[in-house]
């Protein structure tokens, strides 16, 4: 069974959207047996694609980009593993939609598997300059190494 990850921001259009399509590029890169998607907390943008900067952002760099936007559901705890939270406010909304604590204890914050970081939100960059989606995607970059350590480690301990 794959490990199944999946981030979450509040519309799922800039930030977890990103996320997804950059961690999704690093585990087909290794052949890990991990299955990445993304939500929203909130429901505006539901089946709306991801912001133009979001996919420009992608593209410049030599990502894909294809995605509809959805909202996390509390019935979804049970399917994921690792649930990854683009900032704190989302990671207490994710919280406290949990059923239950070992629920809860899937919900971390993407930066905290980056070392240097220093604050842990990846900075919401809808109503900021073009420039903040390339912040974004550096921010995320910057946690895919730490976020693969861990992955690998829970895939060999599940094996």
């Amino acid at each position: 069974m794959p490990y199944r990850v999946t981030f979450v921001c509040t519309g799922n259009i800039c930030r977890s959207p990103m996320a997804e399509h950059i961690f999704r590029r690093h585990v087909q890169d290794e052949a890990l047996d991990v299955e990445v998607d993304s939500s929203g907390t909130g429901r505006w943008h539901i089946g709306d694609p991801a912001d133009h900067r979001t996919v420009a952002t992608l593209r410049r760099a030599g990502y894909t980009s294809s995605h509809r936007a959805r909202q996390f559901e509390s019935a979804w705890f049970d399917h994921y593993d690792l649930i990854l939270a683009l900032d704190e406010s989302h990671q207490r909304d994710l919280r406290r939609l949990a059923p239950d604590q070992e629920a809860a204890g899937k919900v971390r914050l993407l930066r905290e598997f980056d070392p240097d970081a220093r604050d842990l939100d990846v900075a919401d960059p809808y109503y900021s300059r073009d420039s903040a989606f390339e912040e974004v995607r550096e921010q995320i970059e910057a946690a895919v190494p730490g976020l693969l350590d861990h992955v690998r480690e829970e895939l060999k301990n599940a094996g």
